[in-house]
């Protein structure tokens, strides 16, 4: 379904673009989004689905309503579905981590309940040229708390390992990866590190077939205080962030980075 929304002709697609929105919601055309450092944009273009939450709510200022392609009318159903699936897995891999960390298994559970959290259909297209500097997403580390990636439909996907080294990982089917965002590593003062990745472009032929991937970013609550677990603050791990930042501010300040807004 992903596919057919990504094929539609450029000038449908950029109907649902949103300028000055930071790709919010809606769709982000090919050439934006740029890697934090990065001197060159990426190979991608996107589709943001975001939280469906009442108009009246306290988050709705910085929580716009969703857009739906009205070219595919079961494109609400299955990724709104895919959405809520993957949010609720999300909780519970963040219960499991924060039984690791000393605390109790729902610590998160009325933090991400509002999350600005994100479902991110990927479409990156077949490359034409050769020796062009881009690739298809440089290296980076997410900005949330966790991302939950959907196996993809080709190879590409690289992780740095701590001893330095890039692995590349291409996730089978019925497999869900796990990578840590940053501010779940700011909140846990490291404990938990960012996991840095990239999308390298495949040799030869293989760079003339297009790669498809949906990622889903688990977000706290935006008015959630990222605030140094004091249980992750030890003689030999002192405080690296003893000024706290809400989610959304951390989120914007991030997006600037990242050339969204």
């Amino acid at each position: 379904m992903f596919q057919r929304f990504f094929a539609l002709p450029e000038e449908t697609k950029k109907k649902y673009h949103v300028p000055g929105g930071g790709g919010a919601r809606g769709y982000t055309p090919f050439g934006i989004e740029t890697a934090k450092g990065a001197k060159y944009f990426d190979l991608k273009e996107f589709w943001h689905v975001g939280r469906e939450i009442p108009r009246d709510s306290k988050y709705a200022d910085v929580m716009p309503p969703n857009l739906w392609p009205s070219e595919i009318p079961e494109f609400k159903e299955v990724a709104y579905g895919l959405y809520t699936a993957l949010d609720q897995l999300g909780s519970r891999v963040l219960g499991a981590l924060a039984l690791h960390i000393g605390l109790p298994v729902d610590w998160f559970a009325d933090k991400t309940n509002f999350g600005n959290s994100i479902l991110r259909p990927i479409h990156y297209p077949p490359i034409t040229a050769d020796d062009i500097p881009n690739v298809r997403a440089g290296a980076h580390e997410d900005i949330n708390f966790i991302t939950l990636l959907v196996g993809a439909s080709a190879a590409g996907l690289e992780v740095l390992s701590r001893k330095g080294d890039w692995v590349p990982f291409t996730a089978a089917e019925d497999t869900i990866v796990v990578n840590i965002g940053d501010m779940l590593q700011r909140l846990t003062n490291h404990v938990y590190p960012s996991t840095t990745h990239r999308v390298v472009n495949p040799p030869g032929e293989a760079a003339r077939k297009p790669r498809y991937s949906t990622p889903f970013f688990l977000h706290p609550n935006p008015d959630f205080l990222i605030k140094t677990l004091p249980s992750c603050i030890t003689p030999d791990n002192p405080d690296r962030y003893p000024t706290p930042i809400t989610g959304h501010e951390y989120l914007l300040e991030r997006l600037r980075e990242i050339k969204l807004v």
